[in-house]
């Protein structure tokens, strides 16, 4: 039975959801799989952060943050002021790197990372940020120290794309892909199409928890860029930055826009697509009128559909529907499995 030492940085609403997932698979990972694990460090954004090499009381880290207190309260240790030195001194098996996405840069994530794959740990993100702005470097300093930079929950929660690929679809070249990748713009739009405003249909996705406060990473396109860019860069093996995929968000579509396409038989959706022509990937974002013969015209809410075009496989698609921190969360725990397993 091997046993497991996890660090977690960042400890929202995906992390928690970990942690709760991994509660509740304890007796399945040890018995179908072959590992125990304890957690030797949580470093939250706003909650503080805790370190016990005996591991932590991880039901006990649970009920202070969400009750929003401290989680220095369990901490064994000093914890270092930097996240990098946290990382060294939980002396970890494998990182769950869980901080807010950085379009621009994907720091301070890639840091984290990298200072794990150095200490020896598995290095498991659903950060979009390190698979678009440090791919190449992480997945070679992974393979230098026989450990894995895996990110199953980057694009599409819990659904396997990228493992898709990586085992299911050996030789399969792929030229393009075309879906809906940005849940928040799809209920947005279908809430105006039920009557509400452009800021009314915010203002929801706000209150359940899809929206940040500032929604302009969603309606202005920039999740749905670094979801093509990332696609691009592992599965197309053409590095793209999201500032280079062609992007129009949906502010601009207007109820009678709306109305109009409906009259005709057909909803807007914001597309996001990615072609190869030659060595080149050219990725765009942007709205598109889509009638009931396209597969995107029934994604409805918060689900997303990606369809990929392979040279063997000329059409392949994949749905998503009605993803939460928890699919998230199973795409960080099977990241897990398959790196421990070696596939």
């Amino acid at each position: 039975m091997t046993h497991i030492r996890i660090v977690m940085v960042g400890f929202g609403n995906v992390g928690r959801a970990l942690a709760r997932l991994l509660l509740r698979k304890r007796s399945l990972l040890a018995d179908q799989y072959g590992f125990t694990f304890q957690v030797n460090g949580i470093a939250t954004g706003r909650r503080g952060a805790a370190i016990d090499p005996a591991g932590l009381d991880l039901e006990r880290a649970l009920a202070l943050v969400e009750s929003g207190q401290n989680l220095e309260a369990l901490t064994a240790l000093p914890v270092p002021a930097s996240r990098s030195e946290f990382i060294r001194a939980c002396q970890g098996d494998v990182l769950f790197e869980n901080t807010p996405v950085n379009v621009e840069t994907g720091q301070p994530a890639i840091d984290h990372l990298r200072t794990a794959l150095e200490c020896g740990m598995h290095a498991i993100t659903a950060n979009k940020g390190p698979v678009v702005h440090a791919f190449a470097e992480l997945s070679a300093l992974a393979a230098q120290k026989g450990r894995r930079f895996l990110f199953e929950s980057a694009v599409m929660d819990g659904a396997p794309i990228f493992s898709l690929f990586r085992g299911s679809l050996p030789a399969a070249e792929l030229r393009g892909f075309r879906g809906i990748l940005n849940s928040t713009t799809n209920m947005i739009l279908e809430m105006m199409e039920e009557g509400k405003t452009f800021d009314e249909a915010v203002a929801y996705c706000q209150k359940i928890g899809i929206a940040e406060t500032d929604p302009s990473g969603d309606v202005d396109g920039w999740d749905a860029a670094i979801k093509v860019a990332a696609l691009s860069t592992v599965l197309m093996g053409v590095p793209l930055k999201p500032q280079q995929v062609e992007r129009t968000g949906i502010r601009g579509i207007t109820p009678a826009m709306i109305a109009e396409a409906r009259a005709s038989g057909e909803r807007w959706k914001l597309v996001c697509s990615a072609r190869r022509e030659g060595g080149v990937v050219t990725g765009r974002v942007a709205p598109q009128r889509v009638g009931p013969d396209s597969p995107l015209y029934s994604i409805g809410g918060t689900s997303s559909y990606v369809q990929f075009e392979t040279d063997v496989l000329p059409g392949l698609g994949i749905v998503e529907s009605d993803p939460g921190p928890e699919t998230t969360a199973f795409g960080l725990l099977a990241d897990l499995i398959n790196a421990l397993r070696g596939v």
